[in-house]
């Protein structure tokens, strides 16, 4: 992937090694608790749970362990309690952060995300002061080598099915969909065959800043460890073109 393509810098990834990806289960697992509970176990009648269900097996998340967590939630509805929360902040040099996070104690993960930005000589905003600057799209990553389609055909399939935009990178395709395409546009793929390494509904910046100041650098690097490594956090999203 280039330094300035549209999806390697969107996320700063968990799936860095085998524990973060151990956390990517769990984090997984607490959004199928809440899909169920909001809409019942059935995917086929529950967008939300169809979506995380998308992301599960974009993670290589076993069926076995998706069933199993549906069937946990469908019993347990009672029982869950978390909640989605954002916050918004700066990270160095007006690097825009997005946190989601899902918790069942607001006051211990706002204590936590203010306290990863202060460490990363950084500061929680206010709802709505970084966000303006992102736009909220479907978004699904194909590794090329694992694609036995050519790119004009995975495009095809996925333009034909209402997709945004098709990009090529040097190991992968990018598809973007409107939010509300994008469980249409997935399920072409995986009906087509086509592999997916990601996919989920996520927040692309609408332009990136670059980071010459190695203090700011590693600051901003503290900030995402940070946030990486709470178990309340679902999600980082940010501005900084990662290269």
């Amino acid at each position: 992937m280039s330094g300035h393509s549209k999806f390697a810098n969107i996320k700063h990834k968990k799936e860095k090694n085998d524990a973060a990806k151990g956390k990517i289960f769990t984090i997984i697992g607490r959004e199928i608790a809440v899909a169920v509970k909001e809409g019942g176990p059935d995917p086929s009648n529950n967008f939300k749970l169809a979506t995380v269900i998308a992301k599960a097996k974009a993670n290589n998340m076993p069926n076995d362990t998706i069933e199993r967590g549906i069937k946990k939630a469908a019993g347990d509805v009672g029982n869950v309690n978390y909640e989605y929360i954002t916050y918004e902040g700066y990270g160095p040099n007006g690097t825009a952060i997005i946190v989601d996070a899902l918790t069942d104690n607001k006051n211990r993960t706002a204590a936590n995300v203010r306290s990863a930005f202060t460490k990363g000589q950084g500061n929680v905003g206010t709802p709505g002061c970084v966000s303006f600057m992102f736009d909220r799209k479907g978004q699904i990553i194909i590794d090329r080598e694992e694609c036995e389609m050519a790119a004009d055909d995975v495009m095809m399939t996925a333009l034909d099915a209402g997709a945004d935009d098709f990009a090529e990178e040097e190991d992968s395709f990018e598809v973007l969909t409107d939010p509300d395409s994008f469980e249409e546009v997935r399920k072409a793929l995986e009906d087509a065959g086509i592999p997916m390494m990601s996919a989920e509904v996520t927040m692309i910046p609408q332009n990136y800043v670059d980071l010459t100041d190695e203090s700011a650098v590693k600051n901003l690097q503290r900030i995402l460890d940070l946030l990486d490594g709470d178990d309340d956090v679902q999600a980082v999203y940010h501005n900084w073109n990662e290269e």
